[in-house]
């Protein structure tokens, strides 16, 4: 039995040095819808052609190449983490919270590869 329950979404974060000029990008050359513009995160999402499955873009001034991240949504962000790192998994850092946004976790797989949990509050009051 997984440690963890997972909704139906996924988002693939990325780096940009420019949100708003890839989210244009995305739009003309993949046909990506514009879900929202949070500028004072420094985060865009798309919606992909792909139900559940979203692209995070999140404005850096140096992005890495091929630095893509799989975030998973979770519906209890504290008991999720606490499932995982009761098992060994290792985080990065403490969970970061945008009220009124979300709340994320980022963690590693046994190779290193970074994915991160997410937590959707913007239903919540």
């Amino acid at each position: 039995m997984p440690l963890v329950t997972l909704d139906s979404t996924i988002t693939l974060a990325m780096s940009v040095r420019d949100r708003h000029a890839s989210a244009d990008w995305y739009a003309d050359k993949l046909g990506f819808e514009l879900i929202h513009h949070f500028d004072e995160a420094g985060w865009s999402e798309m919606k992909t052609k792909t139900e559940g499955v979203a692209l995070g873009l999140g404005e850096q001034a140096e992005p890495a190449p091929g630095n893509t991240v799989p975030v998973f949504g979770v519906a209890d962000i504290k008991m999720a983490r606490g499932s995982l790192e009761a098992a060994g998994v290792k985080f990065d850092g403490d969970t970061e919270t945008i009220e009124g946004m979300v709340s994320t976790a980022t963690f590693y797989d046994p190779d290193g590869n970074a994915l991160m949990l997410a937590q959707d509050l913007t239903g919540q009051n």
